[in-house]
C-alpha cells in the first residue's frame, strides 16, 4: 500500500508484515497530550506504522465550520500530531464516515443535521430509535449518494482533512451501510444496491485519485453474509456485495471480523485488493488474524502474496477510555480487552523484529 519509513529501516518486519496499523477516534484536546505521549512511546517502540484516526466531525473546518464539533481539534492540534507520526515513521489516514454511519442512536450526525436534504431516509426519525432491530430497520442513517449536492460538501471536507494531515490516504469508512436504494428515495429508490454501492466507491475514489491519494474503505459490504454465512453486520445482507466487482482495484480493503478468524481476505487478495484483516478486543482471533496474514504471505505466489498487506488494530470505546484502560489497567475495567489486544500485538511485533535481526 505504502512505503514508511518504519518499512525501510526495519526491511525484515516490512517483508513479514508491511502495515501494521492502529484505527482509533482522533483524541479530544483534553486527551491529546496523553495520546501524542501513546504514539511516541507506545506505538513507535512496537513497530506500528500506521495510524487511521476517526475525526469525523472534530476538527476545526473552515470550509465548512457549520459541520464543527463542539470544541474540535485545531490546526495546531493536527500539526501535533503530524509532527510525531512523521517523526516516527508512521502513516496517518484520517477518516471521515462516508455514505453510511451518519447517524448513531438517536443522535443525527453534522452532515445530515445541518444538511437534511441529503437524507437518504427523511422519513426515518432517529429520535425514534428504540435498539436493534425496530420496524424502521434503522441502525446508522446514510446520504443518498446520489444527491445532486452531497459530494460537494463531502469532498470539501475530505481535501482539507488531508491537507491538514499531510497525507495521501482516506478511510472513507462505508462500513454497515443498511440504508441504500431505499425505496422511498426519489433518486435511487429502486435501483440496484450494489451498482449504488460501488457507484459511491468509485466516485470517491477518483476524486482522491485526482490528486494522487488513495482510498480505503472497511470490507464488510463487499462480502457475501448469506453465502459465507457470516451474516448482516461483518458482511452484507441487502446484495451491496457485487460490488466487489464493479469497484477499482487501487482501493485498499480493511477486513475488519472481530469473532472469528474469517478468511475472507482471501476473497479481497484474489479480486485483486490489497488488504489487512482488522481485529478488535479477542486477544485469541487477533493472533491467530496475524498468523493467518503471515502464513498468506509465506505460501501464496508473489503475484497474489503482495495483495496481503498486514493487521490494522481497531478500537471503539473511544480514545479516553482506550488510554485509561492502556495506562491504568489495574484500576479502568472498561473495554481492557483492547488494550490486552493490541499490548499483544506490540509484543508479536517486536518479537518478529527481534527474531529477524
Amino acid at each position: 500500500m505504502m512505503q514508511t519509513k518504519a518499512q525501510e529501516t526495519s526491511n525484515s518486519l516490512g517483508t513479514i508484515l508491511p502495515i501494521r496499523g492502529l484505527a482509533i477516534a482522533a483524541p479530544g484536546n483534553e486527551q491529546l497530550d496523553l495520546f501524542l505521549k501513546f504514539i511516541e512511546e507506545e506505538l513507535a517502540p512496537a513497530h506500528f506504522n500506521l495510524l487511521i484516526l476517526r475525526v469525523d466531525w472534530n476538527y476545526a473546518y473552515e470550509s465548512h465550520p457549520e459541520l464543527r464539533d463542539p470544541n474540535p481539534l485545531t490546526r495546531t492540534d493536527v500539526k501535533k500530531i503530524v509532527t510525531v507520526c512523521k517523526k516516527n515513521g508512521i502513516q496517518i489516514a484520517p477518516q471521515v464516515n462516508l455514505l453510511g454511519h451518519q447517524s448513531w442512536a438517536k443522535t443525527t450526525n453534522a452532515l445530515l443535521r445541518e444538511y437534511p436534504e441529503f437524507d437518504e431516509t427523511p422519513h426515518v426519525k432517529t429520535e425514534n430509535y428504540s435498539g436493534w432491530p425496530n420496524p424502521d430497520g434503522l441502525y446508522c442513517k446514510s446520504y443518498c449518494p446520489l444527491h445532486p449536492g452531497v459530494h460537494q460538501v463531502v469532498f470539501a471536507v475530505v481535501d482539507e482533512l488531508m491537507d491538514a494531515f499531510e497525507t495521501n490516504t482516506l478511510h472513507a469508512g462505508m462500513d454497515e451501510v443498511f440504508y441504500i436504494g431505499d425505496e422511498k428515495c426519489p433518486r435511487c429508490g429502486g435501483l440496484d444496491k450494489a451498482v449504488l454501492f460501488a457507484g459511491e466507491v468509485t466516485k470517491i475514489r477518483n476524486h482522491l485519485a485526482h490528486d494522487g491519494r488513495r482510498l480505503m474503505i472497511w470490507g464488510d459490504r463487499l462480502i457475501d453474509g448469506k453465502a459465507t454465512g457470516i451474516g448482516e453486520w461483518e458482511a452484507s445482507m441487502n446484495n451491496t456485495h457485487r460490488a466487489i466487482d464493479l469497484i477499482p482495484k487501487d482501493v485498499f480493503i480493511c477486513d475488519w471480523h472481530y469473532d472469528r478468524a474469517e478468511p475472507t481476505s482471501v476473497l479481497f487478495a484474489m479480486k485483486g485488493f490489497d488488504v489487512a484483516t482488522c481485529p478488535w478486543k479477542n486477544p485469541e482471533v487477533a493472533r491467530q488474524q496475524l498468523a493467518d496474514m503471515i502464513g498468506w504471505r509465506e505460501n501464496a505466489n508473489p503475484g497474489f502474496a503482495h495483495h496481503f498487506q498486514g493487521i490494522i488494530a481497531t478500537v471503539w470505546s473511544g480514545t479516553d477510555n482506550f488510554l485509561q484502560s492502556y495506562y491504568n489497567p489495574e484500576t479502568y475495567r472498561q473495554e481492557i480487552s483492547e488494550a490486552v489486544t493490541i499490548r499483544g500485538l506490540m509484543n508479536e511485533y517486536k518479537n518478529l523484529e527481534g527474531n529477524k535481526n
